[in-house]
């Protein structure tokens, strides 16, 4: 049978019992109209078309902690789960890969529903779509609010200030939590509740210490905003609670700190003047189309950004490895190479490239090369798709103590208590794992996915517009079936508000 294949009451075989309900949901996402630049340019430049050489990954033998904070380290190390998972080899969980095809076939079908057959017209994944819920281009509208005599360069700028803010606030948002917008009377939910707060509290100077330049993020205003302001702002209360809300506004507080760095952010101490910096790299080709390497943007992301994580994350020789977690599947650590245990995924540090990105290239034209080092984001979505097509399952004892914790949460106050599924904290064996796991599949799923719709060459779909049009709406919309009421994913995680 395929996927969900189940019996119907009637007796026969309902095969689209559940897969036909995820395609028919109106997904809260809608995409913009094609990839295209101002110029009318491809929005990326393929990565393999861009011809500069990129840098190797630090030596981890000589700098593991550099290595570990790599992009390059985040596939590599992954891979070695991803390599047990094909053999069922994993700590704490089945994998069946007889469903793969089946989760393959299903993220097809969620592409061609909604794009077909103008694939080329797929967006690469990014904040700018979660602003555009409801169908709304709110980016071109605050764009075109702004004076002609603000160049492209300042647009750029100010669009790198308030998707940077707006990436960092985009924590998983919790099942109760609701945004009214202000503008419309509207409610949204999760990453695009978040997006649409963000942005008018963006328009509304929350993030700028200067009443006449509203739209900009600079240290100074990042420093006077309180965890009261951000809870009045996205409109927290007893009522309408939001998981992690400390954490962000600790989040917050330590990137103004970073914005006082003026190597990457200028004397203004603005996010947005990272695009001067990339501008003038010597590694960028600076021809007619400026062309800026990923381990360069990279490096402003992990280096200009690095004091933003919390000092309880993993460390190597006092320095803090941010998103990255030891791991039981990985090889244990000798006393030579004890970072051999770590997985590094940084993911709110690839959500922010992938989402820069984007209004560089649409408004400036700037093309990336090296892409392709990216990967999937090994977040609840990607990972959730992985756990309701049945292709991972968590073994029963690691299920049974998840329940037994989603029973204790329970108990508090404003946590949620219906659709009970398994529950751990962010830094849990469990989810480091199922974060691994997804990186590489979500690799094969990309090569699987182009061959069902037969794309070859420059035709096929790159790995952001996969996860843009495929698996992670995918895994949105089969949580909504599956668990209508929450529509959380098949494992909780607790939120401090700084990794998902």
């Amino acid at each position: 049978m395929g996927l969900f294949s189940r019996k119907g009451k009637n007796g026969t075989n309902d095969t689209e019992s559940v897969t036909s309900k995820a395609s028919r949901t109106t997904s809260n996402l809608q995409s913009p109209p094609p990839n295209k630049t101002m110029n009318g340019s491809s929005l990326f430049t393929s990565s393999s078309t861009v011809n500069i050489p990129l840098p190797p990954p630090p030596d981890p033998t000589i700098d593991p902690a550099a290595y570990l904070r790599s992009i390059h380290a985040v596939r590599e190390r992954s891979r070695i789960v991803h390599e047990k998972a094909k053999r069922n080899q994993l700590s704490h969980f089945d994998v069946d890969l007889t469903k793969f095809e089946d989760a393959a076939a299903y993220v097809v079908s969620i592409i061609k529903r909604d794009f077909a057959p103008d694939y080329h017209a797929i967006p690469p994944h990014g904040r700018w779509q979660h602003f555009e819920v409801g169908g709304k281009p709110r980016i071109d509208q605050l764009l075109a609010s702004w004076p002609s005599k603000i160049d492209a360069q300042e647009r750029t700028r100010r669009l790198i200030d308030l998707f940077l803010v707006s990436v960092l606030l985009d924590a998983g948002a919790g099942t109760q939590w609701v945004y009214r917008s202000k503008e419309s009377g509207k409610i949204y939910r999760r990453s695009e509740g978040l997006a649409v707060a963000s942005l008018e509290m963006f328009m509304a100077g929350y993030f700028s210490s200067d009443p006449t330049e509203p739209y900009q993020v600079n240290a100074a205003g990042l420093n006077r905003l309180s965890a009261g302001q951000l809870a009045i702002g996205l409109q927290v209360s007893d009522a309408n609670p939001l998981a992690g809300l400390e954490g962000r506004a600790g989040l917050l507080s330590r990137l103004a700190e970073a914005l006082e760095n003026p190597e990457y952010f200028g004397a203004s101490q603005r996010p947005g003047n990272m695009l001067d910096y990339l501008l003038t790299h010597p590694s960028t080709q600076s021809s007619s189309t400026p062309v800026v390497t990923i381990p360069t943007l990279w490096s402003v992301l992990t280096d200009g950004l690095a004091s933003i994580w919390p000092a309880s994350r993993t460390q190597i020789g006092g320095v803090s490895l941010g998103d990255a977690w030891p791991c039981s599947s990985m090889p244990s650590p000798s006393h030579t190479q004890s970072w051999e245990n770590i997985v590094p995924f940084h993911k709110l540090t690839q959500w922010l490239c992938y989402s820069l990105m984007v209004p560089m290239t649409r408004l400036m034209n700037v093309q990336f090369a090296g892409v392709d080092l990216l990967t999937g984001l090994p977040e609840y979505r990607n990972g959730g798709l992985l756990i309701d097509t049945g292709l991972v399952n968590l073994k029963p004892v690691d299920a049974k103590r998840g329940l037994d914790a989603y029973k204790n949460n329970a108990m508090v106050k404003g946590q949620p208590s219906m659709e009970v599924v398994p529950l751990f904290s962010a830094e849990d064996d469990v989810v480091v794992e199922w974060r691994a796991l997804t990186v590489g599949f979500l690799d094969d799923l990309l090569f699987e996915v182009n061959r069902l719709l037969k794309l070859e060459g420059p035709d096929r779909l790159s790995l952001a517009q996969m996860l843009e049009a495929g698996s992670w709406k995918g895994g949105r919309e089969l949580a909504e079936v599956s668990r209508p009421n929450t529509k959380q994913p098949p494992i909780m995680i607790l939120s401090d508000g700084t990794v998902f």
